[in-house]
């Protein structure tokens, strides 16, 4: 990375790929998927797990291997090297954590179908890993406060509407630092929430605060994925030299 003569910015994008884009995508959508899928164990009559299966396998698979070939390979390293931390690592445990949900789901359909409280039989499968996604979310926290005390995430002013707060670093680290603070929550929550979880009642105060949770920054990753596609493409192009 150097600026030209003009100063402007210069990047060498053989030298770091970058795909956050779709990663984003992927990641906002499972926790979508996530929250959507205890609502139907809870409300639904009888559970379509085959579809909901692809439904997970899809995200699952992107972030798996996204995540693993950022988390390896460490792409981002001659310029952002901690980006490779905060985005391969966290995509790589939501992508493997999907695979696992949609495999589960697959291949214990008939089980889900028949058991008398689907939602108490899945919630009773999934709570030892509980342990693991209790664990990520401490390392979310982590990230939000990395983020705002080293104020990461600020795009350069060559990179379209993000870079308009180029000369405010602390926006866009509020804005990246709450979101990951957010599915931490949701994360911290999870093994809480599984405690009671049944399809015969109305669900408790702490599965409602972690869904809200989930949903809110599961819709905020999936737009401002989508928004990305625009402001990354005008970032390469501004960038190219």
């Amino acid at each position: 990375m150097h600026s030209t003569e003009a100063g402007g910015l210069v990047i060498d994008w053989t030298q770091m790929p970058t795909y956050n884009t779709i990663m984003s995508l992927a990641a906002g959508a499972g926790l979508i998927l996530l929250v959507a899928l205890g609502r139907a164990l809870v409300r639904e009559k009888e559970v379509v797990s085959d579809g909901w299966a692809l439904a997970a396998g899809v995200p699952g698979f992107i972030l798996t291997l996204t995540g693993a070939h950022m988390t390896l390979t460490w792409p981002f390293a001659a310029y952002f090297p901690f980006d490779n931390i905060i985005f391969g690592e966290t995509s790589l445990g939501l992508g493997v954590l999907l695979l696992a949900a949609a495999f589960f789901l697959w291949r214990r359909a008939d089980r889900i179908r028949e058991a008398a409280d689907p939602a108490a039989y899945v919630a009773a499968v999934a709570r030892p890993l509980g342990v693991f996604v209790f664990g990520l979310g401490l390392a979310l926290f982590a990230i939000a406060a990395a983020g705002l005390v080293f104020q990461l995430f600020a795009a350069p002013p060559e990179e379209p509407i993000s870079g308009a707060f180029a000369d405010y670093p602390w926006v866009e680290a509020i804005f990246m630092s709450g979101l990951f603070a957010l599915v931490g929550v949701g994360s911290v929550l999870f093994p809480f929430a599984l405690k009671g979880f049944s399809s015969h009642g109305k669900p408790r105060p702490v599965t409602v605060v972690m869904a809200a949770a989930w949903l809110l920054s599961g819709a905020a990753f999936v737009g401002f994925g989508a928004l990305n596609f625009f402001t990354h493409i005008g970032l390469i192009i501004n960038t190219m030299g």
